[in-house]
C-alpha cells in the first residue's frame, strides 16, 4: 500500500454510503494533501485574494499536475474560488482581476466570490456553520451562490457521461 493512496482505499470501502465526499484540506502542499487529491475525482481551489495565496496557487496547480500524472490521471480542476474579497481595496479587486485574466483562460474561476469577514473567520475558527450564526449575511449568500455554481457544475458533467454513453 502506498502511503499516497492511504486515503482512498479506506474512502472506496465506504464511498457508495455517500453522494458526495468533501475533503477539505489545510492550505499546505503536504502528506495530507496529496492523499487527499490521490483520493478525490476533482478539486476546488480556494485562493484568498492577497498576492502570497495567489502565488502559492502555482506551486499547487504543479502538485494537482504530479498527482495526476503519477497517481491519479482521473483528478479534474473543477475550479478556483477567490475567497476573503476585501471589495472595498483597490488591491483585492487587482489581485482578483489578475488571477481571472492568468488562469481563467485555462481553469474555470467561479464567478462568485467570498467576501471577506472578520465574523465569518471567527465562527470557523470556533468550528460553526456561518449558516448558523448569520445565514442572510453576504458571506452565507456567497456560498450559496458558489454552492449553485458547483451543482450546475456536477449536473453539466453527468451530462456529458451520459452523452458518451449513448
Amino acid at each position: 500500500m502506498s502511503r499516497e493512496t492511504i486515503l482512498r482505499q479506506y474512502l472506496n470501502t465506504v464511498k457508495s454510503q455517500y453522494d458526495h465526499i468533501i475533503l477539505d484540506c489545510m492550505p499546505s502542499l503536504g502528506m495530507l494533501t496529496v492523499n487527499a487529491l490521490a483520493a478525490a475525482n476533482s478539486v476546488l481551489i480556494p485562493v484568498q485574494a492577497q498576492y502570497l495565496p495567489a502565488k502559492g496557487l502555482e506551486q499547487l496547480l504543479q502538485t494537482v499536475s504530479r498527482v495526476r500524472r503519477q497517481i491519479n490521471p482521473k483528478l479534474q480542476i473543477d475550479g478556483i474560488l477567490l475567497t476573503m474579497v476585501d471589495t472595498r481595496t483597490n488591491y483585492a479587486k487587482e489581485i482578483s482581476a489578475l488571477l481571472r485574466e492568468t488562469y481563467g483562460g485555462k481553469i474555470k474561476v467561479f464567478g462568485t466570490d467570498i467576501p471577506h469577514s472578520v465574523r465569518a473567520a471567527e465562527i470557523s475558527a470556533e468550528g460553526k456553520s456561518i449558516y448558523a450564526h448569520d445565514p442572510n449575511g453576504k458571506v452565507a449568500e456567497a456560498y450559496r451562490e458558489l454552492t449553485k455554481e458547483v451543482l450546475k457544475l456536477e449536473k453539466q458533467r453527468q451530462k456529458h457521461k451520459a452523452d458518451l454513453g449513448r
